[in-house]
């Protein structure tokens, strides 16, 4: 509100010293006229003086807002970093008995709403600060240049190239968080839902089964963009300007008066996330294996191997249940970190699924496996670009990946000494990380459910492997900054360069 009334008010003041300005300019004829002129000239200056004196108040009212917001933003990044480390530490404790176990609970409820509290404080004071011009918006040269480095060097870049329909249903898809399952009933491919609240990978447990068995029901660079998010995510978190799905504009639709809306993350209800915690085995994300036994009429051997898959399965659902999390990791290396336990829990699943999935599918029939295959979903006509995409630009340099967040890093904190030292360790963790998700590429498209699990699971291990070489540097760097550049770097898609 200060800061729009300033600017009126600066509008009103260069009018009234233009209107000055024309007076004094004018040369009148007579005593009488000159009186006139005179007296004009005064109104005006008594009101550019009231003016201007108003204007002066409200700069000091607004540089003490300044002031206190940069000084509450400081104190409050620090209560979150301790109150982050109190639940981390409540989490890692494991109390025995029944008693200790119920008031281990109710502390970490406690404490995990008073983070809550603190975060969404946070993200109100970073908006107000935002408003009086602590971070000003980037300006068109800065938006297009930074969108071009974007789009240059990424896993998906290829997939921009899209019929304008493919890439509106996959950004609606995205954009609203939907289900596999979801996105075919209103026949759309699915595709990889980076963030659903707080959870990654809110839909990993459906998709190691539907994307082994029915690829062509995904959007053909689902694990391209599945890359760009792991690596996103860490910088700019989960509604950073550079990770918008398929979609031509990495800043998606500009607002009025200027300036991009900021992407939101898709949303969930309590419910929802009850559901994909708890039960991540039931709801949308359930595997259909009745329909499956239907479909395929098993013999009673093949009965057997059905059983033992549908065990595998719970057993699989079972490790999905301790990789959620209630509250929004905020930080770098926080994010980094609870992708890390939905990554390791997916691995983890695929291994315990792999041999009963691959004895079950081997001991079908040729028909068996034809019927097997036609309960994928219907996405409209299938094609040779449904299937998986080829290995074609794995191997081309990721700048747009690995460089533009160390220098938008660089513009934003200003890191100097040990800072600068551990960001460039951070700059070659990267590059290495990324250099391991180019080699989990694959050669070629693999045509078997057997083959396509097998690459899902290399993938998933360049993924893990990945994460292992950032953290350490993550933390170092992290663990340098001042608690002004920490509320900047967790910010950074928010925080203009300068």
């Amino acid at each position: 509100m200060l800061s729009r009334q300033s600017a009126e008010r600066q509008v009103r003041i260069d009018r009234l010293q233009q209107r000055l300005q024309q007076l004094q300019s004018q040369k009148l004829e007579g005593a009488r006229a000159q009186q006139q002129q005179q007296r004009l000239l005064q109104s005006q200056s008594r009101l550019l003086e009231r003016e201007q004196r108003v204007q002066q108040r409200s700069q000091q009212v607004e540089q003490r807002q300044r002031e206190m917001l940069s000084r509450q933003t400081t104190e409050r990044q620090t209560r979150i970093e301790r109150l982050q480390q109190r639940v981390q530490q409540l989490q890692s404790q494991r109390p025995e008995g029944a008693q200790a176990q119920r008031a281990q609970q109710r502390l970490l409820q406690t404490q995990n709403r008073l983070l809550d509290r603190e975060q969404r404080a946070q993200q109100i004071d970073l908006a107000r600060q935002q408003r009086l011009g602590l971070q000003a918006p980037e300006r068109a040269p800065a938006l297009a240049a930074a969108a071009q480095a974007a789009e240059r060097g990424r896993f998906a870049a290829r997939f921009r190239e899209q019929s304008t329909s493919q890439t509106q249903a996959a950004l609606v898809t995205r954009q609203s968080g939907w289900a596999p399952r979801q996105a075919w009933r209103h026949r759309h491919p699915a595709v990889f839902v980076a963030w659903l609240g707080p959870v990654f990978w809110p839909y990993a447990y459906s998709d190691i089964f539907n994307y082994t068995f029915w690829s062509y029901g995904y959007e053909p660079g689902y694990w391209a963009y599945a890359y760009d998010d792991f690596v996103d995510t860490m910088f700019w978190g989960g509604d950073g300007p550079y990770s918008a799905y398929a979609s031509t504009n990495p800043y998606d639709t500009p607002q009025a008066g200027g300036g991009y809306h900021a992407r939101q993350r898709a949303s969930a209800s309590p419910q929802t996330l009850q559901q994909l915690c708890a039960t991540p085995d039931k709801g949308v994300t359930a595997w259909p294996l009745a329909d499956i036994a239907r479909a395929v009429r098993p013999t009673p051997e093949q009965r057997t191997l059905l059983d033992e898959l549908k065990t595998a399965a719970a057993n699989a659902a079972g490790v999905f249940k301790d990789s959620c999390t209630e509250t929004y990791a905020l930080t770098p290396p926080g994010r980094l970190r609870a992708m890390m336990n939905r990554i390791s829990a997916t691995l983890e699943a695929v291994k315990i699924v792999r041999p009963a999935l691959e004895n079950f599918y081997n001991s079908l029939s040729d028909e068996q496996q034809a019927r097997f295959n036609a309960l994928g979903p219907h996405v409209g006509e299938r094609s040779p670009q449904q299937q998986e995409a080829s290995s074609e630009g794995c191997a081309d340099p990721k700048s747009g990946l690995t460089q533009l967040p160390i220098q938008r890093i660089e513009a934003v904190l200003h890191p100097a000494g040990k800072q600068k030292e551990t960001l460039d360790r951070l700059r070659e963790a990267t590059a290495k990380g990324v250099e391991g998700l180019q080699a989990a590429c694959p050669n070629d498209a693999p045509l078997t459910p057997v083959g396509r699990l097998e690459t899902m699971q290399h993938r998933l291990e360049a993924m893990l492997t990945a994460a292992k070489l950032v953290e350490p540097a993550l933390d170092e760097f992290y663990a340098t900054l001042s608690s002004e550049q920490k509320a900047r770097f967790n910010t950074l898609q928010q925080v203009a360069s300068p």
